[in-house]
């Protein structure tokens, strides 16, 4: 298999994990360079390509952290499907109107009152360079079954699945 097959293939994997999953957490960088989090919502609609999108004010702290040092990490978890990735990348504010009506979609209202006409809205995109991804069997007797086999061996539980991806 060649390496763009593999790209793709990892970018699928993501992209599946990743929808449906409603919020995520936007870790940033601040002035004095602690880490700083915050729950974003994330359209599930919008299919992972490789970026993440999320809408915000252009005047935000976050969008200030940003400018200043646009490493991110956006995680995004699913406990009830043992579900869970980690996206580290650059961050950068787009203000296109038509990125944004692609991407638009009315829940986001409950933040952006005036839809797109909200003063100061802006995209968040996050370039997407480095992943991490755990993806488990959610059922109850799978986990038994990894369990027991743990205990049986005295090996640690092996359940699920976990991948280092680079997208750059």
């Amino acid at each position: 298999m060649s390496d763009q097959t593999n790209h793709e293939d990892d970018v699928k994997k993501l992209a599946q994990m990743v929808k449906g999953i409603d919020f995520g957490m936007l870790t940033t960088l601040d002035a004095d360079g602690r880490l700083y989090s915050r729950p974003m919502a994330h359209n599930g609609n919008v299919e992972f390509d490789g970026d993440v999108w999320f809408f915000t004010y252009a005047n935000s702290h976050k969008v200030h952290e940003i400018e200043t040092r646009p490493q991110v990490n956006v995680s995004f978890a699913s406990p009830q499907d043992q579900s869970y990735v980690s996206l580290a990348g650059r961050a950068e504010l787009v203000r296109d109107k038509a990125k944004m009506q692609q991407l638009w979609d009315p829940s986001l209202r409950a933040w952006f009152p005036d839809g797109l006409d909200t003063p100061e809205i802006a995209l968040l995109k996050i370039n997407v360079e480095k992943a991490q991804y755990w993806d488990a069997p959610s059922s109850p007797v799978a986990h038994a079954v990894g369990l027991v086999k743990s205990l049986v061996t005295g090996q640690p539980g092996t359940v699920g699945d976990n991948q280092k991806v680079d997208l750059e």
